[in-house]
């Protein structure tokens, strides 16, 4: 089994994480949040997003969380902007990282976005290219890489071709998520594989759900792929609202956890992640979705 000795882990629990949670969290939790996950490791965080709050309520206070955490210089601190207001607003409080978010299912991407794929991919040439001039690197998600609620099965050539489209505009590095987590291990290498073909392996990362239980397994498979940055979100905070029964993405607990075992360097401390994945839990009121750390206890 080939695996990589060194992987990027990509927090993206302050954004994707709590931006679907009901109940509006304060700016001083997302504030503390940020904080406390700049102190385990992790040099990627995704701290926020500048869409319309009538869309996405809970990411309304992301100019003010940016504002007040406390940046490390050796921490990327990213947001994302699906348009050029959003982008605005995001150099204002000095983003030097922002996301931009396709998908490789034309039925989800209407229901999501209300555009097709190309007509996505058109509205951010702008976005990108003010962006790059600006100084501000660019990340890109890709939905649905494995499957879609509304089509089914997503054909990988597809899942190639936006990502590759999203490379070209200016993306240092595409993320791809299999967003309602139907995912299994054969199935997420043939689509990195085909992927690759066309996106260098160093530029992509990868997003799991773990709604079927097969996150860990799938993120094995990835490194398999030669994929080394690997998407994951504090306590497993998150989740697709369109897929039944999803659990939320991928805890970054048990992915520092599995790192560990296989011997393979993230820079991150188990025992900090934990203690912050139990910080928010308490805030939220939910039960920790980790399973280390249930099995490991309050360290």
């Amino acid at each position: 089994m080939t695996l990589p000795k060194k992987v990027k882990l990509f927090e993206v629990g302050p954004r994707d994480g709590l931006q679907n949670q009901a109940e509006l969290v304060s700016v001083e939790d997302k504030v503390e949040l940020i904080n406390r996950l700049s102190k385990t490791g992790l040099k990627h965080i995704e701290a926020g997003s500048f869409v319309s709050p009538k869309w996405v309520p809970q990411m309304a206070s992301s100019h003010e969380v940016l504002l007040r955490i406390k940046k490390h210089a050796d921490v990327v601190y990213s947001a994302l902007t699906p348009n050029l207001i959003g982008l605005d607003a995001a150099l204002e409080v000095g983003v030097k990282e922002i996301a931009v978010f396709a998908a490789a299912s034309e039925s989800f991407s209407k229901k999501n976005i209300n555009c097709t794929i190309d007509q996505s991919i058109k509205r951010f040439v702008p976005l990108v290219e003010k962006a790059l001039a600006q100084g501000v690197a660019v990340r890109a998600y890709v939905s649905c890489v494995v499957g879609c609620p509304y089509e089914g099965d997503i054909s990988k050539n597809m899942v190639a071709d936006v990502s590759k489209q999203l490379l070209d505009l200016g993306c240092y590095e595409i993320s791809l998520g299999d967003t309602i987590g139907i995912g299994t291990p054969l199935k997420i290498q043939h689509m990195i594989e085909t992927v690759a073909n066309k996106v260098p392996l160093q530029q992509l990362a990868i997003h799991c759900h773990d709604t079927y239980g097969q996150a860990i397994a799938n993120i094995v498979a990835a490194m398999q792929s030669g994929v080394t940055t690997i998407d994951s979100s504090i306590a497993g905070l998150g989740g697709c609202p369109y897929a039944k029964g999803a659990s939320g993405n991928v805890a970054t607990e048990d992915v520092v956890y599995l790192l560990e075992g296989l011997g393979i360097d993230s820079g991150v401390d188990l025992d900090s992640v934990i203690k912050v994945g139990n910080f928010i839990s308490d805030k939220l009121e939910r039960e920790n979705q980790s399973k280390v750390a249930h099995a490991l206890g309050t360290p």
